[in-house]
């Protein structure tokens, strides 16, 4: 399950599926990233983080009654990241005691009916919101957006809010789908694989063993980011033991490309000019039969590439046209190409447009609803796809609300609810009083930090759902509750026995998982036993057998196989090896747009930053995952004991006078023109292209301001903030 640094540059695949599987009641679902189990039962299909992230939440420290006894609040808010999550394992419910400062022990009933209560007294069910991360299962998602939705709200922002809601824009608006439409073996089968605003190594590392392979074959390889990551040059595969042994490394790119931050569009836009260019001579370089047939909208997005002159392109994507031109002949030679991104591309103001022209660069030779060809969004976390699948999604269609009605006899809620930047200032004003969180740590994960922490502590009421201590239990509301629930790891007793979740990966597979482990405690509960205990109290009256769902989980995939498009039988297919895929109607080249065709789209974007000014991107270090710090170290760019640092161009440096490992004075500038600042941060040179700079999240969410998030995806612009960057005065 994972990937050590055996040499310079050379990446190893090492420990996933640490549990065994068993295709009746389902195998363990690694809780780190969404990257598809392999197809042809790989057995050790793990990798490092994955196995960070399990022994992690297995730990054997525990953050019971004596340790709350023993801290403030107060005390605790002055503790870092690390050592908060480091105590260990929560093991019962806990109430925030404001005449102490202290969170003190509470019943679970009584728990519930704090929630309940609050919920039950609220003058609008819109006054309540429902936040998810995504290592949130589907039988809990599904009862967790039926509760919302029986309260009268659609109030449900999620992770995705923040990280791929452009991706879902995009494809909805180009191909009528929401999801990529590729799988695995589409993966085995391309003949070139274009990787966007992806790291690999750290945040899809599984990934690599892909990479390899497809090198192995003959696939060419082009990566295309800013910083040239670790997962872009090499990899040694656990798989091949003879590799391991001789520390062989494979391959990984045949292409690297560093655009601008920003400027993907531009290289896609540029490489797209080529191939229409070509077309020009060589019939065969355009599939016009595919576009004739399939398409709208070719013939003034043709005219747009032809007006978009070499000049712009190159400025706008700061690479020379010769290395575009060199992306462009690989897709052209390749019968079959994939294209795969993630939030590199999508965290920006036009992170709809990025996505929407690499469909329509798939889309000039067909590549789409053919094997090995495709969009292929990569989801970090494991099973963000399958929370907005199940459910969770502030924008939900009448199709879906129609379907959820007859299955569960409600009349859910028709307004349209708040994202994740909508529902933050809405807490500051007092629009919404009661909080709930299912898993994450939304404090550290939203943008402009001490905003968000202050709109928590506005709420009357903030209720997290989490396995460990996290700076979300210590920015809380007037009152606050602490549920600790059961990780994935371990065993859920039920009373029809130990039950499974399922999942969804990033590809559309839906399986099963089964924890082995004991819990950290007996008095630990399910998600969806918190959920549904937090119902009942806020309904006491609903006709949702509550209750019966929680005594055996095939009661709610049953459910779920009526309510959704996608999980009919349900309970049969997902106990399939492997489990099943659900259908993306793009891959069979029907397009739910309002033409009945997938859709070319146009704009291309103006991101080249103001004289003096930098484009920073927020990412994870390798030793991370979302806002949980391992270590301070990020050994796949050569950084130890140090997460205060800004990656720059050494030209930049010297432009504005930083010394290697100077200190210095980090200051954004908003769209309303607000400034936040950052000191006491070293400036490392780096490979990176002039005009761009990067560092780490969540410390530098504080320089993203609230107001800048994209007006295509409401997104929050954590890939593409402007700073000013100075030697520390």
């Amino acid at each position: 399950m994972s990937r050590f640094l055996l040499r310079e540059g050379a990446l190893v695949d090492g420990p996933r599926a640490i549990m065994p599987m068993n295709h009746e009641n389902g195998g363990f679902d690694c809780p780190g990233c969404a990257w598809p189990d392999d197809t042809k039962g790989l057995h050790l299909d793990i990798c490092e983080n994955g196995i960070k992230h399990v022994t992690w939440e297995m730990t054997r420290k525990r953050v019971g009654r004596e340790f709350f006894a023993a801290h403030s609040v107060t005390e605790l808010s002055e503790w870092s990241d690390y050592d908060l999550e480091n105590q260990g394992r929560l093991t019962e419910p806990m109430v925030y005691d404001p005449g102490t400062d202290h969170y003190v022990p509470i019943s679970w009933k009584d728990a519930f009916e704090v929630v309940g209560s609050a919920l039950r007294g609220l003058d609008d069910p819109n006054q309540a919101s429902f936040y998810t991360s995504g290592r949130l299962g589907n039988e809990a998602t599904f009862l967790y957006q039926l509760m919302a939705r029986e309260l009268g709200t659609n109030n449900l922002p999620d992770c995705s809010n923040m990280c791929h809601e452009a991706s879902g824009r995009a494809l909805h608006a180009s191909l009528g789908t929401g999801k990529g439409t590729v799988d695995l073996q589409d993966w085995e089968s391309a003949d070139a694989l274009f990787i966007l605003g992806v790291n690999a190594a750290s945040n899809a590392p599984r990934m690599l063993t892909a990479l390899a392979e497809a090198y192995r074959r003959g696939a060419r390889i082009v990566h295309v980011n800013p910083m040239v990551e670790a997962a872009a040059t090499r990899t040694i595969v656990p798989h091949d033991f003879t590799d391991m042994a001789l520390f062989k490394a494979t391959r990984t790119s045949t292409l690297n490309l560093q655009p601008r931050i920003g400027g993907d569009m531009a290289l896609l836009r540029g490489m797209a000019k080529a191939v229409l260019e070509q077309s020009a001579s060589d019939p065969k370089a355009l599939d016009q039969v595919f576009i004739d047939r399939h398409t709208t909208g070719f013939e003034d997005y043709r005219a747009l590439c032809e007006s978009t002159p070499w000049s712009e392109i190159e400025d706008q994507s700061g690479l020379s046209r010769a290395d575009i031109l060199k992306a462009a002949r690989v897709y052209s030679e390749a019968d079959r190409s994939i294209v795969s991104w993630c939030l590199g591309l999508t965290q920006h103001e036009h992170g709809v447009d990025i996505v929407r022209e690499i469909v329509n660069l798939l889309l000039l030779r067909g590549n789409l609803g053919r094997e090995g060809a495709g969009p292929s969004p990569v989801r970090g976390h494991s099973n963000v796809q399958g929370n907005r699948t199940c459910g969770i999604d502030h924008l939900p269609t009448d199709a879906f609300l129609d379907r959820l009605a007859a299955a569960c006899d409600i009349e859910p809620p028709r307004e349209h609810g708040r994202d994740t930047v909508r529902t933050i200032p809405a807490m500051h004003n007092g629009d919404v009083k009661v909080f709930v969180a299912m898993g994450g740590n939304f404090a550290l994960a939203a943008p402009d930090t001490p905003y968000t922490f202050a709109a928590l502590r506005s709420c009357e009421l903030t209720v997290q759902v989490s396995t460990k201590l996290n700076r979300s239990h210590v920015v809380h509301g007037r009152r606050a509750l602490i549920l600790p629930c059961l990780g994935r790891t371990e065993k859920d007793h039920q009373r029809k026995g130990v039950q499974s979740t399922s999942v969804e990966d990033s590809m559309s597979m839906v399986h099963l998982s089964v924890g082995m482990k004991r819990p950290a405690s007996p008095h630990l509960l399910s998600e969806p036993a918190i959920v549904a205990g937090m119902a009942r109290a806020a309904l006491p009256d609903s006709a949702t057998p509550w209750e019966w769902y929680i005594e055996d989980y095939d009661r709610i995939r049953d459910t779920m196989a009526e309510a959704l498009d996608g999980f009919e039988d349900f309970n049969r297919r997902v106990r399939l090896p492997l489990g099943f895929r659900i259908m993306q109607p793009a891959r069979e080249l029907v397009f739910l747009t309002p033409s009945g065709r997938a859709k070319f789209s146009a704009a291309l974007p103006d991101v080249i930053p103001a004289p003096g000014t930098l484009a920073l991107g927020t990412m994870r270090s390798h030793d991370q995952w979302n806002t949980t710090i391992y270590s301070d170290n990020d050994r796949y760019r050569g950084i130890k004991n140090l997460r205060t640092l800004v990656f720059m161009n050494r030209a930049d440096m010297r432009e504005r006078g930083i010394a290697d490992m100077g200190p210095v004075d980090i200051a954004s500038t908003a769209k309303d023109g607000s400034r936040r600042s950052l000191s006491g941060y070293l400036a490392i040179p780096y490979d990176i292209p002039r005009g761009c700079a990067a560092g780490y999240m969540p410390e530098m969410n504080v320089l993203c301001a609230l107001s800048d998030y994209s007006t295509q995806s409401d997104q929050p612009i954590m890939k593409h903030v402007k700073v000013t960057i100075e030697p520390a005065a």
